[in-house]
């Protein structure tokens, strides 16, 4: 049996002046860019300078639109309506395609950031509003969301494909939501403990949540943060680990 997975990271999310990540060194390893549009983070010229980092380095580039808010990098819930939400997502999708396009590009997947995709893996309204907002931009992006979550369903009654995410470097609940961050062992800190918790992700469909539960799971992409400072060792080590397992590691898009 072969097995393959998309490996992803959320990069371009410095801003100004202010550098965050290792965006280049990571893309050497990874295979789909998440690409902040200015929301969360990023800006016209980060945004720019990512993407035709990516372009060098052969990896699919994607767009990570978020919540408005970056003094607090779009990792705090807002109330935000649905209409918000889709206008918010084709603003900020239709940037980068603009950047892709000045290098002769296309996007291949969009992936909300933060709270946003929080927000969306529970809340119906929001997923659906994200959904139709990617759909309505371009039916043929991929659509990444949490596994098993309202955004994966939201993003196939669009009639999008969509890309079931799995995180090497956070822990998850009983019911397969992430762990908050502001609770302990919300990350996870160990690059080996990642390969193997990736590798059994993969091959078996399995993860054990914080509590021991044993969850079910699909894994078509697995992400690493770029602004921990831990990334590239785990991007690196990821990639290396995958492939000494037999688990081929290529863009989304390619399978």
């Amino acid at each position: 049996m072969e097995w393959t997975v998309d490996l992803n990271s959320d990069l371009g999310e410095s801003f100004g002046h202010y550098v965050m990540g290792q965006d280049e060194a990571i893309l050497h390893h990874v295979t789909s860019a998440n690409i902040a549009c200015g929301f969360h983070g990023g800006d016209h010229n980060v945004m720019r300078r990512t993407v035709r980092l990516a372009v060098e380095q052969g990896v699919a580039l994607g767009a990570h639109p978020g919540l408005p808010d970056l003094l607090g990098f779009g990792r705090r819930s807002m109330a935000v309506e649905p209409e918000d939400v889709f206008n918010m997502t084709v603003y900020q999708v239709g940037a980068l395609q603009s950047f892709a396009a000045l290098e002769g590009k296309r996007l291949q997947h969009v992936k909300p950031h933060g709270a946003l995709y929080n927000m969306a893996g529970k809340e119906p309204a929001v997923a659906q509003a994200i959904a139709e907002a990617v759909a309505a931009v371009d039916k043929g992006l991929i659509l990444f969301g949490l596994a098993g979550s309202q955004l994966v369903k939201a993003g196939e009654k669009a009639g999008l494909r969509v890309a079931r995410e799995v995180f090497a470097d956070r822990t998850v609940q009983a019911d397969g939501s992430l762990t908050p961050r502001n609770r302990p062992g919300a990350c996870i800190e160990d690059p080996e403990q990642a390969v193997r918790r990736v590798v059994r992700m993969v091959k078996e469909g399995k993860v054990t949540a914080v509590d021991g539960t044993e969850v079910d799971i699909e894994a078509d992409t697995v992400c690493v943060h770029g602004d921990d400072p831990r990334a590239l060792a785990f991007a690196k080590g990821l990639r290396k680990g995958l492939e000494e397992q037999g688990i081929r590691v290529r863009r989304i898009g390619e399978r």
